[in-house]
């Protein structure tokens, strides 16, 4: 899987029957977004901690960077330069990085699709990838906090898996994505049989289209970038 996804609209009305979740007070619901790529802050769904805006366990939406930050990284954040946008679902509780999130700090991550690049270096075409039934729909995700330079950040990682048959030629790996009847038990930590939820979503409810090489910018934004190319 690439590193850039994409989120239609959503509602507060669709958030809460597909999580439970409790919006936050007097905020509109996240605005759409079409090139999320990492190190980009994006809306994530995970049980409260304390200190939120609802009490601690009650679902509830967050901005979280994209990149996973370890709790015992104590370095300033431009000197790391290992990638941890994705984290690999066999190797979670192996995980000097996630292992600990995995344990407590398990998240969904709102999406609509996701994009991959075929092809060789330099004339690689881009694909979205999304779900013929479903509008939207939530990677299984890390969440953490850390303290850096002074000041506490949310981060966040999204789960990987091995490819359908369907998306096998786009990419070595896939994202973990949940049915909707999965949302809570994946965030409910102290669950810790889950393994289940990592088989690759069947590619009989996925499909893939071209789009434009504009996506390659992440500067591009809008709805046109996920219109079939």
């Amino acid at each position: 899987m690439a590193g850039r996804f994409f989120r239609q609209d959503i509602s507060w009305q669709d958030y809460r029957e597909a999580t439970g979740l409790v919006p936050p007070p007097g905020i509109e619901a996240p605005e759409p977004a079409f090139n999320i790529a990492p190190s980009q802050f994006v809306p994530i769904i995970r049980m409260a901690p304390e200190g939120e805006y609802v009490p601690r366990g009650t679902v509830q939406l967050a901005p979280a960077m994209w990149g996973l930050i370890p709790s015992w990284w104590n370095k300033a954040l431009s000197e790391k330069k290992f990638s941890t946008h994705m984290a690999k679902c066999e190797e979670l509780e192996f995980s000097n990085t996630f292992r600990g999130p995995f344990r407590h700090h398990r998240c969904l991550i709102p999406a609509s699709g996701y994009y991959a690049w075929v092809g060789p270096q330099g004339h690689r075409k881009p694909y979205a990838v999304g779900l013929t039934e479903r509008r939207w729909f939530c990677f299984a995700g890390l969440w953490n906090r850390a303290m850096i330079d002074g000041s506490e950040i949310d981060t966040f990682t999204i789960l990987s898996t091995r490819p359908n048959r369907l998306v096998s030629d786009l990419s070595s790996r896939m994202p973990v994505i949940l049915k909707a009847s999965d949302h809570k038990r994946w965030m409910d930590s102290d669950n810790r049989k889950v393994s289940d939820l990592y088989t690759p979503y069947p590619g009989a409810e996925m499909e893939i289209w071209p789009v434009s090489p504009a996506v390659g910018n992440v500067y591009n934004q809008g709805e046109g970038l996920i219109h079939r190319a």
